[in-house]
C-alpha cells in the first residue's frame, strides 16, 4: 500500500495558532470561547465584588483595565482590625493605616464597613476622619467595636441609608441618636445606654424588624415598643439584675433568649404581643417568689416554646406550661446546672389539668437526653399524659440499636401511652457550637428556629 505523505505548508503563509488556530480547526465560534464573567455587566461585576472581603476585592484590579475601573466604583466592602503587635491580622481585614489610602483612591459608594477597633486613641481619632468621608456616606451596613470608648457621633453619619447596624464595646450616648428610616436588623453588644436613650434609640428605627441585644447595660428597665419589629434575641448581664418590658410590639412573633443562664437576674415581661408565637429558651424556674417569664395573661398565641431543665424539674416545666394553653410544640434541653433550687417550687396539682396536654400539644423533643433516672420520669409524663401526641424525639448520645430503643420503650411505658397516635424517634444529636436558636434572630425565613436539620 501507498503511504501518504502528510501535506506540507505552504511558504510565507503561517497555520492558525494558539486559541483562534483551535477555533478554526475545530469551527468553534469565537463567542463559546469567550471569558463568560467578562461578558458580564458592568452592575452585576460591581456586586460581585462588592460582596468579597476587602483585600480580595482589591486583588481584581490586576485582572485587567476594566477590573481596575470596576473597582473603583463598585460599592466598598471594609473591613478594619486592630489587634496586638503579635497577633497577625486576618488575611480578609485590612490595617487602620491602609484605610485612608483606601478611601482616597476608591471612588465608589461604600456598602458595608467592619471596624473593631481595640482601646487605641490615635485609631480612634482616626476614625473620625473615615466616617466623615465621602466613601462612607451611604453605608447599608455598619459593625463598629470601639474597646469601650463612647460612640463617635460620625459613625452614625449613614443612618439614613443604614439597613444593617452592630454596635458593640462601646458608651451610646442616647442624645445623639438619628432617625433610622431603613433599618432592618439592630444588634447592641456589651453597650452602655440609659433607659431613656433605649426609648429613643428604638423610636428611631421606623422600619425595623429584628433586635439582638447581649449585655446591654441600661440603668432601670429595657422597654421595648415597636408597630415592626418581628424578632428579639436577648442576653443576660450575668451579675446584674435585668428587667426587659415587652410593652407594645404587634408584630412580634419570636422573643429568643438563647443565653440567658442567669434566669434569676432576668425578668421579661410581657404586656401587649398579639402575634407572639415562639419562645425561649429560659431556664424552668418558676418559685412562689418569681418567674423568668410572666404576662399579665395567658400566652394563647404562643405555639413553640424551648425550655432548659434537669431531670428533677417536671413541676417547674408543667406549671410554666399552664400559661401556654394552646402550645404546640415543646423543646426541652436538660443540663444538670438547673438540678438546684428547687425547694420552693410549686407543685404541679393533678387536680387542674393543664390545657395544653389535652387539646394542642403535638410534638416534644428532648435533647441532651441520656436516657436514665430522672429524665426517663421526666419524659415518661408526657406519654402518658399528652392527649393529642403525635411524636417525640429524643436526641442521644450515640447510636441507638433496635434493642435499647426497645428497653427504653419499656421504661417509658409506651404500651400505655395516651396517645394511640404518638410515635417515638432516638436519633444522635449533633455537636454544635452554637446556643439554641441564636442564629436565627435576624434569619427570619426559618419557621422554627429551635429545630435542627
Amino acid at each position: 500500500m501507498e503511504k501518504k505523505e502528510a501535506p506540507r505548508a505552504t511558504p510565507g503563509k503561517r497555520e492558525p495558532g494558539g486559541i483562534a488556530g483551535k477555533q478554526a480547526r475545530t469551527g468553534d465560534c469565537g463567542e463559546a470561547a469567550e471569558d463568560f464573567i467578562s461578558r458580564l455587566p458592568d452592575a452585576v461585576l460591581c456586586t460581585i465584588i462588592s460582596l468579597l472581603p476587602t483585600k480580595d476585592g482589591g486583588r481584581t484590579q490586576a485582572l485587567s483595565r476594566r477590573w481596575r475601573r470596576l473597582w473603583r466604583s463598585a460599592p466598598l466592602n471594609l473591613e478594619v482590625l486592630t489587634r496586638p503587635p503579635d497577633d497577625p491580622i486576618p488575611t480578609h481585614s485590612v490595617t487602620p493605616s491602609a484605610v485612608s489610602d483606601i478611601i482616597s483612591r476608591h471612588h465608589g459608594p461604600a456598602r458595608r464597613f467592619y471596624f473593631h477597633c481595640l482601646r487605641d486613641d490615635e485609631v480612634y481619632a482616626q476614625a473620625e476622619t473615615w466616617f466623615l468621608s465621602r466613601a462612607l456616606a451611604n453605608l447599608q451596613e455598619l459593625d463598629a467595636s470601639y474597646g469601650n470608648l463612647p460612640l463617635l457621633p460620625s459613625a452614625l453619619r449613614a443612618a439614613p441609608t443604614l439597613l444593617v447596624a452592630k454596635i458593640s464595646h462601646c458608651d451610646l450616648p442616647g442624645e445623639i441618636v438619628p432617625d433610622f428610616p431603613l433599618l432592618k436588623q439592630l444588634t447592641l453588644l456589651y453597650v452602655s445606654i440609659s433607659a431613656d436613650g433605649f426609648h429613643t434609640l428604638l423610636s428611631s428605627c421606623h422600619a425595623l424588624e429584628s433586635l439582638c441585644m447581649s449585655q446591654v447595660r441600661a440603668a432601670g428597665c429595657l422597654r421595648v415598643s415597636s408597630p415592626t419589629l418581628r424578632s428579639i434575641g436577648f442576653r443576660d448581664n450575668h451579675s446584674e439584675e435585668t428587667e426587659l418590658v415587652i410593652e407594645d410590639a404587634p408584630r412580634l412573633v419570636r422573643l429568643l433568649l438563647p443565653y440567658c443562664y442567669q434566669d434569676d437576674c432576668v425578668t421579661i415581661r410581657v404586656i401587649w404581643a398579639p402575634k407572639l408565637e415562639i419562645m425561649g429558651p429560659f431556664a424552668a424556674f418558676v418559685s412562689k417568689r418569681k418567674s423568668p417569664v410572666s404576662s399579665a395573661n395567658s400566652m394563647h398565641t404562643v405555639k413553640v416554646l424551648a425550655l432548659r431543665s434537669s431531670g428533677d424539674k417536671l413541676h417547674a416545666v408543667l406549671n410554666i406550661l399552664r400559661w401556654f394553653p394552646c402550645l404546640e410544640k415543646l423543646y426541652v434541653t436538660f443540663h444538670k446546672r438547673y438540678e438546684m433550687g428547687a425547694k420552693d417550687e410549686p407543685q404541679y396539682d393533678p387536680r387542674h389539668p393543664i390545657e395544653c396536654l389535652q387539646t394542642h400539644l403535638k410534638n416534644v423533643v428532648f435533647k441532651l437526653y441520656w436516657g436514665n433516672g430522672k429524665q426517663v420520669d421526666f419524659a415518661r409524663f408526657f406519654v402518658l399524659n399528652a392527649e393529642v401526641l403525635n411524636k417525640i424525639e429524643f436526641e442521644v448520645h450515640g447510636d441507638y440499636s433496635s434493642e435499647s430503643v426497645a428497653f427504653q420503650h419499656r421504661l417509658l411505658h409506651v404500651k400505655n401511652r395516651a396517645s394511640r397516635d404518638a410515635q417515638f424517634e432516638f436519633r444522635s444529636m449533633r455537636v454544635r457550637n452554637k446556643y439554641l436558636g441564636d442564629e436565627h434572630i435576624h434569619d427570619l425565613s426559618v419557621a422554627d428556629p429551635f429545630r435542627q436539620p
